[in-house]
């Protein structure tokens, strides 16, 4: 293996500042607050989400002055820059109106089969419902609909912090493990479904990955509900608006759009067009639509091009640990390493190592959804959810801790299931 040279050192510190800067986000809004004059900038380094853009701009600053112009711009020419183009096309396109009302109806419609007061039951089945559905419609457009119900029907109702954590800290570990019932949705899997022939057998994913899962969501969401159950029956839900129901045919148009975005999700200028489609007729007909969430989606593109920019400089410490660890040590190595860096770059990384046998393909990819939910920066629909919740938690942001504190039993369960059933 060669050593790294001065760029790809220097990227990895670059990194490494990076995820330090996740974790002192409060340090800028104390600035701000000191120096009203530049609260503007210092408030922007306070957005999680603007935070490894920033650092992927100093990146390519230093890869211009030591290297040249031309050779940053090859290195950005050489990156894969679909998935965050991806994210934000589904996560505008799945926050509006029309998409989230057919997905409140199947909340609705599965909760009122639970024998349980209806603000439990309907908050169990975004929890559980939700991530599954992640398998079909993919992980950011599945995160984005659960935290803007959960932010509609409890955030908004003065529930206690401790709540808010312990619900966003499941949240992402179901949507990250609950998108592997199928090969397209889960971005960590699609890394490496074409690459390993997983996307041959339809049913593949399911019986590897998809049933284990399956019972770690339930797990996860029944406990969290029975935990919370009394402050959540308190909870009044907010009833549906009739003078803002959605047309059955304009739901249907949605609906035929984000099923065009999902299937062609690999192909840029086909998921772009039908997202320009989207706005013409989100133009046309504006009473049938909310505001847009064009910033918050900006935001987390901005984030995932980030993390795809610094990113694109690990490869030669990761490939270097993957090659001294045995199918066990990765599993419980790429869970740990997934709360510092993108589950899909882990997965990504694992395809350039050749002759992998299948049980360390499976604990790859299973170690990497498993640990998706301890940091924001763990799982790609992560920060989508994160832009939606966190202006409901005190001080208007989430503590990095306090996140990887509510994910770890959630996390737990994660791996109790991919490694003891």
């Amino acid at each position: 293996i060669m050593s790294p040279d001065a760029v790809q050192i220097v990227g990895t510190l670059i990194f490494a500042v990076a995820i330090l800067h996740t974790f002192s986000t409060g340090i800028f809004e104390k600035l701000a607050v000191r120096n009203p004059a530049n609260a503007g900038a210092w408030r922007l380094l306070t957005e999680v989400e603007t935070v490894f853009g920033v650092w992927a701009v100093v990146l390519v600053l230093f890869i211009a002055l030591h290297s040249g112009s031309e050779k940053a711009a090859h290195y950005l020419q050489g990156l894969e820059y679909k998935e965050p183009m991806f994210v934000f096309v589904i996560m505008v396109m799945a926050a509006s109106r029309p998409i989230t009302q057919f997905s409140a109806q199947i909340v609705r419609v599965v909760s009122a089969l639970l024998p349980i007061s209806k603000p439990v039951a309907v908050y169990f089945t975004i929890l559980f419902v939700t991530p599954l559905l992640s398998s079909f419609i993919t992980e950011p457009a599945a995160m984005t609909l659960a935290a803007l119900m959960l932010k509609e029907q409890y955030y908004r109702k003065n529930i206690s912090s401790r709540l808010m954590y312990v619900t966003i800290g499941c949240l992402f570990v179901n949507v990250s493990i609950g998108g592997t019932l199928t090969h397209f949705a889960a971005p960590p899997v699609l890394m490496v479904a074409n690459k390993w022939g997983w996307d041959v057998n339809p049913l593949f994913m399911l019986t590897h990955f998809g049933w284990r899962s399956a019972i770690a969501v339930c797990f996860n969401a029944v406990v969290v509900t029975l935990l919370f159950h009394k402050e959540l029956g308190r909870v009044v839900l907010t009833p549906a608006r009739e003078a803002d129901r959605v047309p059955l045919g304009m739901m249907l148009i949605h609906l035929f759009l984000l099923f065009v975005i999902v299937s062609f999700a690999h192909e840029p200028p086909v998921f772009v067009g039908a997202f320009l489609l989207f706005l013409f007729v989100a133009n046309a007909y504006p009473q049938h639509q909310d505001r847009l969430i064009l910033r918050e989606g900006l935001m987390v593109a901005c984030f995932l091009a980030g993390l795809v920019t610094l990113g694109g400089q690990q490869g030669w410490w990761l490939t270097k640990l993957f090659a001294q660890m045995n199918a066990t040590s990765i599993y419980y190595g790429a869970t740990a390493l997934t709360a510092v860096t993108d589950n899909a770059a882990l997965t990504f990384l694992g395809t350039q190592v050749p002759n992998l046998t299948d049980e360390f393909k499976y604990a790859l990819v299973s170690g990497a959804v498993t640990g998706g939910g301890l940091t924001v920066i763990a799982n790609a629909p992560n920060p989508a959810g994160m832009s939606i919740l966190k202006g409901c938690f005190p001080g208007g942001s989430v503590r990095p801790l306090w996140l990887f504190l509510s994910a770890a039993l959630p996390t737990v369960v994660a791996i109790l299931a991919f490694r003891l059933l």
